[in-house]
């Protein structure tokens, strides 16, 4: 018996391809063609072999061989072509069509899945299903920055998502499938697809971890770096990786904008982006887009950069009763309870809907990684150690997926906007953690000390917004006198009683809500996904504090810019 795979709830063309009917690939929410692409129609069903990919969430930026995987429906035919001509010429690949998962086959067939996933270098999530050997295949990038949830039952079901939602309601032998869970980035599974058409899990495999050199490295444009940790060749470096980052993210046929809060991390994505786009003459102007209220640290900080690099500037205010009202809306897209993911994601959230609503911008470049590999956030001044604080930034890298990943992706995947984030490249992001604990720490009272440094010479960016102390993104839109998290409480109070907090752990004995926020947020996540609370395994908060809340503002450290 054989049925098709669902492709409800997506702007996705009806194209669908039978397989098991123990089997369900199922896109949810707005990823467009840009981002989720079923290759059942478009990819031969069998490319040298019995298998096919049933369907691929993701972008794989290539520039030679395997290192420049086509972007979605991205560049000209001609370019492609070229592109294609190499990768047939060095591995015997024979493409047939314009999709950049098609590699994925051609990867499969030669090498098994492990070098397939470890190959990839971009972000991705992927089903493959290989009928002559009756296995299926799933696999997620290092970073888990597109998502993948899934559902084994006992009896042999399986159901695969890129957003939960559209698994929870799945139901299997008159029961709702209760087991989703996300699926853990830099790992792919091995299922066994018995003939009785149920599916068995065999093992789940960590193929890549961050610190780890990524094997696709063989393939890079940029070939060995200078070896030795002296500061010159350290910051050297640095610059040439996160430029090669941004460059291979760059190949789209459909505007390109970035997000810019004017803080270090998007305003250096800015910068270099505008710098490689003239260098390849791409014949528009970058979009850039910022969001807060009137004269808000991040509105301010972004009109300097806007400036300095000559970008196409848009400025989004944000106004209290449409961020309030949007609570909901961004709580059911995240699929998260987290406090400080929901007060940043409102921006982000509705910083998409304009840009999706009044420009033609989709592929977003934006600054997130970087936070967290660079030691960014104001508690690592705190940290004991050196070798602590890098500790806490592998930590952080391995959650992106249930926190600023997550925010970023859902918030413009929402509103059919494609994410690259150039941090977050694998070779940048595993040079960066191989250098000495000490290099990485912050210094002389600023975080992302390193970061900055490496770029001081540049004159990309004002001086003063290269030196810009750290500002959370929830707390940047806000007004100096009163930030954001303080307005969203002060709502929130008067909609909680007392009681209900009072009795918060009762009802809700996992992660149990210790604010009237924290309860606020619950409710609405519960009324949306009862019973789903184990997806977050734990609430965001900064470590080496006596903290009760994970604003940035509520810290011993924390300067606004604008405050100086």
């Amino acid at each position: 018996m054989r049925s098709k795979i669902s492709l409800e709830k997506r702007n996705l063309p009806s194209t669908t391809s039978s397989f098991p009917s123990s089997i369900i690939s199922s896109p949810a929410g707005k990823r467009e063609m840009g981002v989720m692409v079923s290759l059942s129609h478009d990819v031969p069903a069998t490319a040298e072999g019995d298998f096919f990919l049933c369907s691929t969430v993701g972008s794989l930026p290539w520039k030679t061989v395997l290192h420049k995987l086509l972007q979605h429906e991205s560049v000209p035919q001609e370019r492609f072509s070229t592109d294609c001509s190499r990768l047939q010429k060095q591995f015997g690949f024979d493409y047939q069509t314009l999709v950049d998962g098609e590699v994925i086959l051609h990867l499969y067939n030669r090498g098994g899945i492990e070098q397939t996933a470890s190959m990839l270098d971009g972000v991705f999530a992927f089903i493959l299903l290989d009928t002559a050997n009756r296995k299926v295949f799933l696999a997620r990038d290092t970073y888990g920055v597109r998502p993948l949830f899934k559902v084994l039952t006992d009896d042999g079901f399986l159901g695969v998502c890129s957003e939960a939602k559209g698994l929870i309601n799945l139901k299997h032998s008159t029961s709702l499938c209760s087991k989703v869970e996300p699926f853990l980035p830099g790992h792919y599974e091995v299922l066994d697809l018995k003939p009785s058409g149920k599916v068995a899990s065999v093992e789940l495999v960590k193929f890549h971890s961050c610190k780890d050199e990524p094997l696709h490295v063989a393939c890079d444009t940029v070939e060995a770096l200078p070896s030795g940790f002296d500061i010159d060749t350290v910051k050297s470096n640095i610059r040439i990786l996160f430029e090669n980052a941004v460059r291979k993210r760059l190949m789209a046929h459909r505007r390109i904008g970035c997000l810019l809060s004017g803080g270090l991390d998007s305003s250096l994505v800015a910068a270099v982006l505008l710098k490689l786009m003239k260098e390849i003459n791409i014949n528009y102007p970058l979009q850039t887009f910022a969001i807060g209220m009137e004269n808000s640290p991040d509105l301010l900080a972004a009109r300097k950069v806007a400036a300095h690099i000559g970008s196409e500037h848009h400025e989004v205010i944000l106004n209290t009763e449409e961020g309030i009202q949007a609570i909901e809306e961004v709580i059911f897209s995240l699929e998260t309870y987290d406090i400080t993911t929901i007060r940043a994601s409102i921006g982000m959230y509705l910083v998409s809907k304009y840009i999706r609503k009044k420009t033609d911008s989709v592929v977003i470049f934006s600054g997130e990684g970087s936070d967290e590999l660079t030691q960014g956030y104001i508690y690592f001044h705190k940290a004991p150690s050196p070798e602590e604080g890098a500790e806490e930034s592998e930590r952080l890298l391995k959650e992106l997926y249930l926190f600023d990943v997550l925010r970023a992706d859902r918030t413009t995947a929402a509103h059919g906007l494609e994410l690259r984030v150039p941090f977050l490249d694998h070779r940048f992001t595993s040079y960066y953690l191989s250098l000495p604990a000490e290099l990485r720490i912050p210094k002389n009272g600023i975080e992302k000390y390193l970061l900055r440094l490496s770029f001081e010479d540049s004159n990309l960016l004002p001086k003063e917004i290269l030196w810009r102390p750290k500002e959370a993104f929830s707390d940047g839109i806000a007004s100096v006198k009163k930030s954001w998290f303080s307005i969203l409480q002060d709502y929130i109070d008067q909609q909680v009683d007392d009681l209900l907090l009072e009795k918060a752990a009762e009802k809700y004995p996992f992660n149990p809500p210790k604010t009237k926020e924290s309860y606020y947020y619950r409710q609405i996540f519960e009324k949306h996904y009862p019973g789903r609370s184990s997806w977050l395994p734990h609430y965001w908060m900064p470590r080496w504090v006596k903290a009760t809340d994970p604003s940035a503002r509520t810290l011993k450290h924390y300067k606004s810019a604008t405050q100086e």
